[in-house]
């Protein structure tokens, strides 16, 4: 589902997404009628406009977050919003694009959401993401991968790469109810609310994962 006040971005979306043969866009609408036609439709996930004038994405988001099982949000966002970046992701987005991103792109980032990935426009840079993460994460983020199992420490290598939980499942030969438990515990140590977040710090931390013949059972 696509939420934009700009019918033109909105009509491009749903064009560029339905030549797709895997992705069905449910519906687009503008932020005052986001929430109603979320829930009427259920989308597995929705493209956000971060800045609308009646309605603005922030809040949209938070009243999504709040749900019991809430769909997968990317915000659209052009480089004049950045500093609501921290914000969207203390409220759960799984990532950023840019209302110009490649079609190409924008048809894989909705794959890689589906399959419990992050996406960032290639344009949103990783100085950007990374300063307003510094200044609005807890501090205990970086210490807690002190406090991580070696498997932990695995998954959130593998986050760090943008693998959903069905792909660390298959690399770590794990079934995804495990994958997804260790997540669960990355998280909590991190002190962060989402798998953004979490990626950002394993890459700063420089986690890399060891190939299969180096690693324990």
């Amino acid at each position: 589902m696509v939420i934009d006040d700009e019918a033109l971005v909105r009509s491009g979306f749903r064009l560029i997404l339905q030549a797709a043969a895997d992705i069905e866009v449910a519906a687009t609408c503008d932020g005052v009628h986001a929430i109603e036609q979320v829930r009427r439709h259920r989308p597995h996930v929705v493209l956000l406009d971060l800045r609308m004038p009646h309605v603005d994405g922030l809040t949209i988001l938070r009243e999504l977050s709040a749900w019991a099982d809430p769909p997968v949000v990317a915000m659209l966002t052009t480089f004049d919003t950045n500093a609501h970046i921290a914000q969207a992701l203390s409220l759960g987005a799984a990532g950023f694009l840019l209302k110009d991103t490649e079609p190409d792109h924008l048809v894989q980032a909705v794959r890689v959401m589906v399959a419990g990935g992050k996406v960032l426009s290639p344009k949103v840079t990783d100085t950007v993401i990374t300063g307003y993460l510094s200044a609005s994460s807890d501090p205990r983020s970086r210490a807690g991968i002190e406090t991580m199992t070696p498997r932990e420490c695995e998954v959130l290598a593998l986050v760090g790469q943008g693998l959903g939980n069905a792909q660390i499942a298959r690399q770590l030969h794990l079934s995804p109810s495990t994958v997804k438990d260790h997540v669960s515990a990355v998280l909590a140590k991190l002190a962060v609310s989402n798998r953004v977040q979490a990626a950002v710090i394993a890459r700063d931390a420089g986690l890399t994962v060891a190939p299969a013949s180096e690693r324990g059972p």
